[in-house]
């Protein structure tokens, strides 16, 4: 199983998400992680999903989006050369006395500290899924209260 980046253009209308995320659901096929957000033209929408699959798979799931009416372009990111990222906020049990060890780990990640409670912090960390996964695992010892993610967002590199 090859984990694939693909983006997809829409026209920014109701139901089209539902569409797309139902397409996936009845075929079988596993959405890791979705984000949908404004595209660099007014009207249209860019998604961008991570899913597994051979090859095989792919070209389905290509050619059932193609399908839905409001899907312009779909493009397997996988292949080419891309930057993607993604954005966690952690809380993190954290009492005074275990705040230093912790501030160690969010400097060592380029992360951010952007709230501090009586007895917590808050983190924010932004880079690509193994580097998220990294930060969750160090800070899991000290104790995750709340973790939100989300998901990965990419574009290919260059002009292309």
């Amino acid at each position: 199983m090859i984990r694939h980046t693909i983006s997809i253009l829409v026209n920014d209308q109701p139901g089209v998400l539902q569409r797309v995320s139902g397409l996936f659901g009845r075929r079988g096929y596993n959405i890791e992680s979705i984000t949908v957000g404004q595209s660099e033209e007014p009207g249209l929408s860019r998604m961008v999903i991570v899913t597994t699959g051979d090859d095989k798979t792919l070209e389905q799931i290509e050619k059932q989006l193609y399908k839905i009416i409001d899907v312009i372009k779909v493009v397997d990111f996988s292949l080419k050369p891309m930057v993607a990222r993604e954005l966690a906020l952690i809380k993190v049990k954290a009492e005074p006395s275990e705040r230093p060890e912790i501030m160690g780990v969010v400097e060592t990640f380029r992360a951010a500290v952007v709230d501090i409670g009586p007895g917590s912090l808050m983190v924010q960390v932004v880079g690509d899924t193994d580097k998220i996964d990294a930060m969750i695992e160090l800070l899991k010892p000290y104790g995750i209260r709340e973790l939100s993610r989300t998901g990965v967002t990419a574009l290919v590199r260059g002009n292309a």
